[in-house]
């Protein structure tokens, strides 16, 4: 049995199995379905009338929310930003070296 991962830390893991940017993608998936459920439970927006709001249906709205699902849209993302008032903003950061 190889231990090869002994002592590196876990990016270093991530991009030796080649998943670093499956795996970051779904981290941040579900950082988003938390975000816009935490603002529309702050604004006691229903899924009913948070999927009105977004001119979508319910089921799409469940697939939004679904941290484990990826098909999700930009357009989809800032109608559901704008639907509980908010402003979408999408950054890059510099990659650190290892």
């Amino acid at each position: 049995m190889s231990h090869r991962h002994i002592g590196s830390d876990f990016d270093a893991f991530l991009r030796a199995e080649d998943i670093i940017e499956e795996v970051e993608a779904a981290a941040i998936k579900k950082v988003v379905a938390s975000m816009i459920a935490h603002a529309m439970a702050e604004r006691r927006v229903t899924k009913t009338e948070m999927a009105r709001r977004m001119a979508t249906s319910r089921g799409q709205l469940d697939r939004l929310l679904d941290p484990t699902n990826p098909s999700v849209t930009l357009a989809t993302l800032a109608r559901a930003a704008r639907a509980i008032g908010k402003r979408m903003s999408i950054s890059f950061e510099d990659v650190r070296s290892s």
